[in-house]
């Protein structure tokens, strides 16, 4: 249990001088601290990963770091005393990549049609009876929206069709989201309202399944395709828009992360984000936006006014997931789609348009995070920042790939020759660890998905994230995952591509903070850093490695203030 103590001069003074034998006039210190943490585990996680006892705090960063006894120092008359007993303070998490916007939409707005372990969705006709019980409850026309089903995990064995919507309603346009985000099904009356007969052409970047008799299914794959129905949906309120920013930011705030990512990101949404970030109880965590090539301009025009909200790279796309059987491939999916043994995937551009838009990007001197999961993907990719380095060299690019999940040897060896970050979707490892080693990409590949140790064995600088929603928010998942590498069956999956603990939380924090370029303030306990904590139960470093997911978040603090405390 944490205390937080507001000490009085007389009694301070004289209680931290017998329990640190600090007797120096602590009252002349030129310098006294806001706040102080004492008495616990401090991972600084600065360069030479040292471990401190206290550090201070002053106007929302930190004054110092040390043992009890040199921050002793930095107390008084006001200061307040935080005895951490022993717990452990690491640097706040910072999110690599998730589409935080979204997390609040889908949580308070959409069906949550997930299964285990997330969810309680096993079948169709589970997802047909959510669908149906809404349909009853809204009047006839209003749109229904689900989230997070998952093919490979119903009793089926296969997507839902337009058929299957049906008959949870012909009076209302459904559209519901694969767990990837790359797929979505249509009932009838949403591919009508969008216009989609067999007569629509396939578009380039996406699919419009059909079956043998030429009929749309009702499934489309990627954003070309479902977008032509997602678009037709009403737009939410301001009012509604900023309660699942809110929604958003407690449910980060409770997993320790205390920088989000807003990932692919229109200029509405970053708008609404300004907007919540000039509020006081809106948004208490900060949150770096990606914003897409088309809006970006706008993006990095727009004036902002505190340190909540931040504009970062520009976000990109190269295929899809391999999950959903558009991730981009070099060899042959494991399981044939549709009976071709020779499927790869596809990309979302030709090569030649992605290094155009890429150069675009690189050439005006911004920053690339590129979505890229199939192995032929990452090969397009490469193709693509080379081109655009020998056209505009530039030090230090930070350009990231993101998910980079079927990353190849020699992929990582040219990535680290162009200064590229590989940012690994780690829990993939965990939710489709199993079906990628009997599905989708068979056991070699499946072994060396997001291969972490690959990248650290060449001293390369790596992030790992959660793509949330896809996956919920879990930090402490998230490393337990690429320290151990255990399926929800509990299979290892690739045991030789395993960090350690100490590698994967500076995956986390550190290295997420200098793949966005703030690592100058963030990412580490060091004098003059944001004091952006997270307050563990444990020691992530110390505990049994299979244990680690299990740690308690006990508090999360930005800028010196708590946003979030377990209650005890």
């Amino acid at each position: 249990m944490i205390k937080r103590l507001a000490l009085i001069t007389s009694i301070s003074i004289g209680v931290w001088s017998l329990l640190t034998g600090c007797d120096d006039d602590i009252s002349e210190q030129s310098e006294m601290a806001d706040s102080i943490f004492i008495s616990g585990t401090i991972l600084t996680l600065n360069k030479t990963d040292e471990v401190a006892q206290a550090v201070a705090v002053k106007n929302g960063n930190i004054l110092a770091v040390g043992s009890d006894s040199e921050i002793a120092h930095f107390i008084g008359d006001e200061t307040q005393v935080v005895n951490l007993q022993g717990s452990t303070l690491i640097p706040g998490f910072y999110d690599a990549h998730s589409h935080f916007v979204m997390t609040g939409m889908v949580g308070l707005y959409q069906i949550n049609l997930n299964s285990p372990p997330i969810g309680t969705v096993e079948s169709i006709e589970n997802i047909i009876a959510l669908l149906e019980e809404k349909a009853n409850n809204i009047p006839a026309g209003d749109w229904i929206e689900g989230f997070g089903y998952d093919d490979t995990l119903l009793v089926e064995g296969r997507h839902p069709t337009r058929d299957d919507l049906d008959r949870a309603s012909t009076e209302h346009p459904i559209l519901i989201t694969h767990t990837s985000g790359h797929l979505a099904v249509a009932n009838s009356l949403a591919l009508e309202l969008a216009g989609i007969t067999n007569a629509t052409p396939q578009p380039e970047g996406g699919v419009i399944r059909k079956d043998e008799d030429g009929e749309p299914t009702g499934v489309l794959d990627e954003p070309p395709a479902f977008d032509q129905v997602g678009k037709l949906i009403p737009a939410m309120t301001t009012e509604q828009m900023l309660a699942a920013i809110r929604y958003a930011s407690d449910i980060y705030a409770a997993k320790g992360v205390t920088t989000a990512n807003s990932g692919l990101a229109s200029i509405e949404l970053i708008s609404l984000l300004k907007m919540a970030s000039e509020q006081d109880d809106l948004l208490n965590v900060h949150v770096i936006a990606w914003p897409t090539l088309e809006d970006s301009q706008q993006a990095y025009d727009l004036a902002l006014n505190n340190d909540k909200l931040i504009i970062g790279g520009i976000k990109e796309v190269a295929d899809g997931s391999i999950q959903g059987y558009s991730g981009y491939l070099s060899e042959p999916y494991y399981t044939p789609f549709n009976g071709d043994a020779d499927y790869r995937g596809y990309p979302r551009h030709d090569r030649e348009k992605l290094a155009d838009r890429i150069m675009k990007i690189h050439s005006a001197g911004r920053q690339v995070f590129l979505h890229a999961n199939g192995d032929a993907a990452i090969d397009d990719a490469l193709y693509a920042f080379r081109k655009a380095q020998e056209a505009f060299p530039r030090e230090d690019t930070r350009h990231t790939l993101i998910h980079a999940q079927m990353a190849r040897e020699d992929q990582l060896d040219e990535m680290a020759e162009l200064g590229l970050i590989p940012s690994f979707f780690q829990l993939h490892t965990y939710y489709w660890g199993d079906r990628h080693r009997d599905i989708f990409m068979g056991p070699e590949r499946a072994f060396r998905m997001s291969p972490t140790k690959s990248a650290a064995d060449r001293g390369m600088r790596f992030t790992i994230h959660t793509d949330t929603p896809v996956v919920p928010m879990d930090p402490m998942l998230m490393i337990w995952s690429a320290v151990n590498r255990v399926s929800t069956s509990g299979q290892v999956i690739g045991r030789e591509q395993s960090i350690t603990a100490l590698e994967a939380l500076r995956a986390t924090t550190i290295n997420s903070a200098f793949q966005n370029f703030e690592d100058h303030i963030k990412g580490s306990i060091e004098p003059g850093k944001l004091a952006d904590f997270t307050i563990l139960a444990e020691n992530p470093l110390k505990v049994d490695p299979i244990r680690i997911k299990d740690i308690q978040i006990l508090e999360a603090i930005v800028g010196g203030d708590s946003i979030y405390k377990t209650m005890l």
